[in-house]
């Protein structure tokens, strides 16, 4: 099976070289500037579970790609969506899987209008993961999981031979017959840690100690909510391991989306925060949590592309 793997980032280039090191069929679509990180330094992985260097691993730039690939691997940051997909195009034939691993729900809607409803997956994963400065990737974490499965909850050939062809890796494969919900569930918890991080600019623990958990199961109800009336209620087990994440006073846990916040960094919140948001009943309740975190982020942008401007 022929693996492009869009980027060699953090998430995308942890599974890659994952795969590489099982002997898989995988090539990197990357940027001139990356693909000359990789021809110098090589794929090097840093992780509690084994270490993996990878001598230049094999890269193809977007206007090299002349034949279709049987799995497209999608790792991006949302706000590089419709740049990626138009990167990666030319590399999808009639019957090639497309396998998104994007937090939230919209990136769906986007392929399947771009490439069509048949050659998309659903898939999330669970990992933390960094790019350092010299373009190593840090595994933060002991977790490396990688889930999917046909949105329709069927266990199509297609997904079988997938799973059968990531399993060598040395992470953890699941085939999942219910990914959408899956990926509901973990919409609301992505929502509700980065919401209450970035509006507090603090991690979960703080939030307790300063005695505000009492919002952060306010924004947790509000992103359960929006899950149920879109069809998709979080399993009480997915709803307790928020509550255990939200009210724990020792955690140090912080989105991602504030450590991007911390370094002036473009954020996921149009597509973490405000998507959910747009997906709210409407119920008149203008004075919402998500919204009120929403709004923070989105003032952060307009004041980082202000900002930006004024340097030009």
């Amino acid at each position: 099976m022929r693996i492009l793997i869009v980027g060699a980032g953090a998430i995308g280039g942890y599974f890659g070289a994952r795969l590489l090191e099982a002997k898989r069929d995988v090539t990197f679509l990357v940027r001139a500037r990356r693909a000359q990180q990789l021809r110098n330094m090589g794929l090097v992985v840093r992780s509690p579970h084994g270490n993996v260097d990878i001598p230049s691993p094999p890269t193809v730039q977007a206007e090299q790609l002349t034949q279709p690939f049987d799995l497209v691997l999608l790792s991006c940051k949302a706000y590089d969506l419709e740049s990626a997909i138009e990167s990666f195009s030319p590399a999808v034939g009639p019957s090639t899987a497309i396998l998104p691993l994007l937090n939230g729900m919209r990136h769906l809607e986007v392929l399947e209008e771009k490439l069509g409803r048949d050659a998309v997956l659903g898939g999330h994963c669970l990992i933390s993961t960094a790019l350092d400065a010299e373009g190593r990737i840090q595994h933060l974490n002991d977790s490396h999981f990688l889930t999917f499965g046909e949105r329709s909850g069927s266990r199509s050939a297609r997904v079988n031979a997938i799973h059968a062809e990531l399993t060598p890796g040395r992470f953890n494969t699941v085939l999942s017959d219910t990914i959408l919900l899956e990926m509901w569930e973990k919409w609301t918890f992505i929502a509700t840690l980065a919401g209450m991080s970035c509006l507090m600019r603090a991690t979960l623990g703080d939030i307790v100690t300063a005695g505000a958990g009492d919002l952060s199961l306010a924004l947790r109800d509000e992103c359960v909510a929006i899950a149920k009336s879109a069809g998709f209620p979080p399993r009480e087990a997915a709803v307790q391991r928020i509550t255990a994440a939200i009210t724990n006073s020792r955690s140090t846990l912080a989105a991602s989306m504030l450590r991007d916040i911390e370094r002036g960094a473009q954020t996921e919140g149009e597509h973490i925060l405000g998507d959910l948001l747009r997906r709210r009943p409407r119920d008149g309740n203008e004075r919402s949590m998500l919204r009120l975190a929403y709004t923070h982020v989105k003032a952060y942008e307009a004041r980082r592309c202000r900002a930006g401007n004024a340097a030009l």
